[in-house]
């Protein structure tokens, strides 16, 4: 395998950093990184934003539920979808664009745009050594976020990604089958094999735990995602969208 494939299967979520900023090259590195992502129509609808100082990066992390590794990370990047840009470029050429903007096709757009480059930048900071998390948590206060941010109509904070010198080793959580991900021709839809194949999954991560956790845990995946997904989060959301002018047409 080559270097960059090795980075790929060497992933794993960091949420021990050591207390030292990334320096501007590599924050650089890391942004220019990800603007070389694929971008649906040249539209490059997403912004980053970098968070260095300490006290903004605290309140980040209370938000996304007093995740410490978001405060004491090197550089703290927020994702967000961005059409904003896109309604000034209409203003510049005198062209009604707003009702395109507003269309739930827009909204995919920014979200696969700004995930796209989100994974870029996450590649290019694994690949110098550096440690990174995702956090989907700064949308437990998704309003919160955008004031703090600054954030104007037609921006919104996806997630953030969290990067660090690691400061201890972790491990790697086995995924899926590949057979339960990647079907060929058409979907896979005979759910006794669907079936066979989770259940295989749930005895490997039930020992990964255990292993992990010296037996003080060994749930499964099949019953970590119900649990999960048991009780509806963030339904706010949609009303957030809309006030900043996202998804208000079809």
């Amino acid at each position: 395998m080559n270097d960059v494939i090795n980075t790929i299967m060497g992933h794993r979520s960091v949420r021990q950093f050591k207390e030292a900023p990334l320096s501007g090259d590599q924050v650089e590195t890391i942004v220019k990184s990800a603007q070389m992502a694929s971008t649906s129509s040249y539209l490059q609808a997403y912004t980053i934003i970098g968070i260095k100082n300490r006290s903004v990066k605290a309140k980040l992390a209370e938000l996304a539920g007093n995740q410490t590794y978001v405060e004491k990370s090197g550089h703290f990047f927020v994702f967000c979808a961005d059409l904003h840009r896109h309604q000034l470029a209409g203003q510049m050429e005198n062209v009604h664009v707003t009702e395109s903007l507003q269309t739930t096709e827009k909204f995919m757009v920014a979200v696969i745009d700004a995930s796209l480059a989100a994974q870029n930048a996450a590649l290019a900071a694994e690949s110098i050594g550096l440690g990174i998390c995702y956090i989907g948590a700064i949308r437990n206060h998704i309003e919160e976020v955008s004031t703090l941010l600054k954030l104007p109509d037609y921006v919104i904070p996806l997630f953030g990604l969290a990067v660090g010198i690691p400061a201890e080793e972790t491990g790697q959580k086995p995924r899926l089958p590949l057979e339960n991900v990647y079907h060929e021709e058409t979907y896979e839809t005979d759910e006794t094999k669907l079936t066979a194949q989770l259940s295989e999954y749930n005895e490997t991560i039930s020992s990964y735990y255990e292993k992990r956790t010296n037996g003080r845990r060994n749930d499964r995946w099949t019953e970590q995602m119900a649990r999960m997904l048991a009780v509806p989060k963030r339904i706010g959301i949609k009303t957030f969208l809309k006030s900043k002018l996202y998804m208000k047409k079809n």
